[in-house]
């Protein structure tokens, strides 16, 4: 292929071409043979054992851990290293999900039969319903591929492509049937966003002391907004001489009073404040006070304990990562 843009362009989309063509088949693929295989791994009691050699393990890897990580447990053992003791690994309470588009793995044929005599459900997935590893597998999940992105036909490109997304629907369908939800990723990821939002707390994440504006009601307009701006806010809770909310005063409120009254920075905060605003708990999960902040459309909140006290103020800018998950979800 000649050095050039065009060239380049020209071969790119033609690979994804043929590999969305190919994709576009696997809908024949979810048949009695895939819902079996869905039913079974689902009733056992252990692990599924993915096992794959070359490409094949590759996405093998990528198939257990999107399992495991969606709430079905499972690991990838490679069958060379089966054969060579790590058989031992596998328990009678697991499934094996065994992964090659001929069907004819030399390593997996031999391990197959040693697997059936522990009386193990064996699950296939290949592009040939005819092969050996299909003859000797439970259930055959047959891969609909008929062409590779490959100019030669020779490097498994579709073929791996079909096999790593017929794996996601397998994994998706266990963590519906799981009724694996939004909180369990909470413990098997805790380091992602994900995690965090399902594992932090609003008092994770407010502004206090200096950084959260606060007045009491007896203040000037024109107090309020010198705390709004230094704290960079653009609202602030108003507060009775215990510290309770009383209301909550915005650059949004302060715009339409001036609209009805050039005078209002000398009036009193509390006249034309927000009475009775949105506020959450400390202990609120961040999950929470994202959906309010995203449904209700506001900017910001005031933060109180349970006794009604301003504690914090948490800004739409502390949760963004947060809303733009439940937006995407």
């Amino acid at each position: 292929m000649k050095n050039n843009s065009d060239e380049i362009k020209k071969t790119a989309k033609e690979v994804l071409e043929v590999e969305n063509n190919e994709l576009a088949k696997s809908h024949k693929s979810i048949d009695g043979n895939f819902i079996k295989s869905v039913n079974i791994i689902n009733s056992i009691s252990g692990r599924v054992v993915v096992l794959g050699i070359g490409k094949s393990g590759i996405i093998g890897r990528k198939i257990a851990a999107t399992l495991a990580s969606t709430g079905t447990p499972a690991l990838f053992m490679h069958p060379v290293e089966a054969l060579h003791g790590d058989l031992g690994m596998i328990q009678t309470s697991d499934a094996i999900l065994a992964l090659s588009f001929s069907g004819n793995t030399e390593e997996i044929s031999k391990l197959i039969p040693l697997i059936s005599k522990r009386k193990l459900p064996v699950i296939s997935m290949t592009g040939n319903e005819n092969s050996k590893l299909a003859k000797l597998s439970d259930v055959h999940i047959k891969m609909h591929v008929s062409k590779e992105a490959c100019p030669y036909n020779l490097a498994p490109t579709s073929s791996t492509t079909v096999m790593l997304a017929l794996g996601d629907a397998l994994a998706i369908c266990l963590m519906r049937l799981k009724h694996f939800e939004k909180k369990d990723f909470a413990v098997f990821h805790p380091g992602g966003s994900l995690g965090k939002l399902l594992t932090n707390n609003v008092s994770d994440l407010m502004s206090t002391g200096n950084m959260n504006p606060v007045v009491t009601g007896d203040k000037l307009v024109k107090d309020a907004l010198f705390v709004m701006t230094k704290t960079k806010a653009g609202a602030t809770s108003v507060v009775d001489k215990n510290g309770k909310l009383l209301g909550f005063f915005t650059d949004g409120d302060l715009r339409r009073a001036l609209q009805a009254d050039h005078n209002i920075l000398d009036k009193k905060v509390s006249a034309i404040m927000t009475k009775k605003p949105t506020a959450v708990l400390q202990d609120t999960p961040a999950v929470e006070a994202a959906k309010i902040i995203s449904e209700r459309r506001i900017d910001n909140v005031p933060v109180i304990d349970k006794k009604g006290k301003v504690v914090g103020i948490l800004d739409k800018s502390d949760l963004i990562d947060f809303i733009a998950l439940i937006d995407k979800n």
